[in-house]
């Protein structure tokens, strides 16, 4: 003989809308904790924080006065990611445009990202790459980089020229931040 099981005194409806409910809301919970993972891919950019670039010293600005052709100078930049810290040197140009002010090029071409030196012979600098060219205050010349080689911003504090260096995007012919 079977037992029937409304006579347990559980009716069948509310063990099954128990059993749904149950699982409907074990659903919803694996389901938040998978897409934790996606929303904070998504919004990652927006609430990423990443050090500010703290400004490096060049030199002395008493050095810079009576330039007369691009001086290299190598400047350390320290960025802490996370708990990781990094210091990396990078060179940059100092030089001066056409009213006298003084002005601090990356030495980074703007077409493909190779390090430009400074040619005394041709008095321009000259990418090994590709053979773009620019004149001493860092406006394109001729070669496959759209403009010209980008200028940092400076600063003068204590006598010291401060330089706040950054990355700029490449292949583009508009200077554009990229980091």
């Amino acid at each position: 003989m079977t037992e029937n099981p409304a006579s347990s005194g559980v009716p069948l409806e509310s063990r099954r809308s128990f059993l749904g409910a149950l699982l409907a809301l074990g659903s919803v919970f694996v389901a938040t904790l998978l897409s934790i993972p996606l929303v904070r891919f998504a919004l990652f950019p927006l609430l990423r924080r990443t050090t500010e670039l703290k400004s490096s010293p060049v030199g002395e600005l008493s050095q810079f006065s009576s330039l007369t052709a691009p001086v290299m100078r190598t400047i350390q930049i320290e960025q802490v990611d996370g708990w990781r810290k990094a210091i990396s040197e990078k060179a940059v140009y100092v030089t001066k445009d056409s009213q006298g002010q003084l002005r601090v090029l990356t030495s980074i071409c703007s077409h493909l990202g190779c390090t430009v030196p400074w040619n005394k012979d041709k008095n321009q600098f000259v990418c090994p790459c590709h053979g773009a060219t620019f004149a001493a205050d860092g406006t394109r010349i001729s070669g496959p980089s759209l403009r010209g080689m980008d200028s940092l911003e400076t600063s003068v504090q204590d006598g010291q020229l401060l330089v706040r260096f950054q990355y700029f995007r490449q292949l583009v012919s508009d200077k554009e931040v990229i980091g």
